[in-house]
């Protein structure tokens, strides 16, 4: 591939090797999903948005770090190791900068989960998709509250929203029942995005199942085993994350490997997996390709 000097941006000569790595191959796995084809490491939006599931003070601290520039350096840094889709929250302040991306040259692939803040669900899908995203998901904790609250049918009509435009649809949850029921009653979907700890559970019985008071959310380990008894059920696609537990599981690397190797242990052969990154003090992108390929021989 040639540059011209004069009409080519710095930023287009630093994404160009990206294009031919994903295109000619990186040794990162890669699935179908639908028509597309995606790495079987999906990056993750949460730390982006600066949601950390930790504390306030992290959740600042992804904030102050992320910025435009910082975030169109992760998503080209994904794309040079073969990580070709970011899979983040459908609000203005994301579309924003995957438009920004993309006119600098960058060409990740985007899922997208509804933003349940705002009103008019129906209304941001169709402005997710004018952003041409892959696929669109209807936000897990939002599904949750609908199956608490006994209205689980209106999760549904949604999803028929997100099937107009003509994207990939998905379904998130927290809570395996749900992906159960959806399942026997033949919902029409292509993807779940399952997250392998359980946190839209009742405070009281999070703080029962924790042993007292708890400070934030909790994340129950044997979670993860039922949410992947369930993915390995399901003849759907499954965008698995929460594999580190916001974290709590990268005390070391054998603990991080150990946690991938846990998924690999139940994941289909379509199932990915989706790991929020936040590489201010490591680079966290090699990392965790290093991560899989390891995974990915053990379980082989």
């Amino acid at each position: 591939m040639m540059f011209d000097a004069m009409g080519c941006t710095r930023r287009q000569a630093i994404l160009a090797p990206a294009a031919i790595l994903t295109a000619q191959g990186s040794g990162l796995p890669t699935v179908r999903l639908g028509p597309h084809v995606v790495s079987r490491l999906i990056v993750g939006g949460n730390p982006i948005s600066g949601n950390s599931h930790v504390s306030p003070a992290l959740s600042r601290e992804m904030v102050d770090y992320f910025t435009a520039a910082n975030v169109k350096r992760l998503l080209a840094d994904c794309e040079r190791a073969g990580i070709n889709t970011w899979q983040s929250r459908g609000d203005r302040h994301i579309m924003r900068l995957l438009h920004e991306y993309r006119l600098e040259g960058g060409r990740i692939q985007w899922i997208a989960q509804t933003a349940s803040e705002y009103a008019d669900i129906p209304r941001n899908i169709r402005e997710i998709a004018s952003y041409r995203p892959i696929g669109i998901y209807h936000h897990g904790t939002a599904t949750d509250r609908f199956w608490d609250a006994g209205k689980i049918e209106q999760a549904r009509e949604l999803l028929k929203a997100i099937r107009d435009t003509g994207v990939l649809v998905g379904l998130g949850t927290h809570i395996p029942e749900v992906v159960d029921y959806v399942e026997s009653k033949g919902w029409d979907l292509d993807f779940y995005m399952t997250c392998l700890y359980n946190l839209s559970r009742p405070r009281p019985e999070a703080e029962q199942l924790a042993g007292g008071k708890l400070q934030g959310e909790y994340f129950h380990h044997p979670d993860r085993e039922r949410m992947l008894e369930q993915v390995r059920r399901t003849s759907k696609p499954c965008l698995i994350f929460k594999v580190y537990g916001a974290s709590r599981l990268c005390g070391s690397r054998e603990q991080m490997l150990a946690a991938l190797r846990l998924v690999f242990r139940y994941a289909k052969p379509s199932d990915c997996i989706v790991i929020g990154m936040f590489p201010k003090y490591k680079d966290q992108v090699r990392e965790n390709c290093e991560l899989l390929a390891e995974a990915l021989r053990q379980a082989s």
